[in-house]
C-alpha cells in the first residue's frame, strides 16, 4: 500500500463516500410535494398558539423573540385546565374532520382525474367549445 494509506484507511473512506452517495440518492428520490394536497389540520396546542401570538404581542410589542413566545405559550398551556383547553380541542377536532373530508376529496380527484391539469380549469363550456372545433377540422379531411 503506497502512500501510507493501509487498507483498513482506504475502506473507511470508500464506505463514507458510498454513505453520502446514498444520502444524496434518497434526496433525489424523494417525491415533489404537491401544492394542491390539503394542509394537515393544526393540534389543539397550535390552535391556541394562534390566539396566544395575538395575545402575547399586544401585551409585549417590544419582543421580537418567537422562542420567548413559544416558551411563554407552552408555559401556560402546561398550566391550564383541561376544562380551559376544550375549546381549542373542539376547534381541532372540527378542522380534522373537515380536513378529512377535503383529503377524501382530493384523493379522489387523484384516482380519477390522472394528469389533466389543463383541462380542469376550463370550464364545461370551454371544453365542449374545444370539441366543436375539432370537428369541422375532421370535415377538411
Amino acid at each position: 500500500m503506497k502512500g501510507g494509506q493501509t487498507k483498513s484507511d482506504s475502506m473507511k473512506t470508500g464506505n463514507k463516500l458510498k454513505a453520502k452517495g446514498a444520502g444524496a440518492g434518497k434526496r433525489a428520490k424523494k417525491a415533489a410535494k404537491d401544492p394542491n394536497k390539503p394542509k394537515r389540520p393544526p393540534s389543539a396546542f397550535f390552535v391556541f398558539m394562534e390566539e396566544f401570538r395575538k395575545q402575547y404581542k399586544e401585551e409585549n410589542p417590544e419582543n421580537k423573540s418567537v422562542a420567548a413566545v413559544g416558551k411563554a405559550g407552552g408555559a401556560k398551556w402546561k398550566s391550564m385546565t383541561d376544562a380551559e383547553k376544550a375549546p381549542y380541542v373542539e376547534n381541532a377536532e372540527k378542522r380534522k374532520t373537515e380536513y378529512n373530508k377535503n383529503i377524501q376529496a382530493y384523493d379522489l380527484k387523484l384516482a380519477g382525474g390522472g394528469g389533466n391539469d389543463d383541462e380542469s380549469d376550463k370550464s364545461k363550456s370551454e371544453v365542449n367549445d374545444d370539441e366543436g372545433g375539432s370537428g369541422e377540422d375532421e370535415d377538411e379531411d
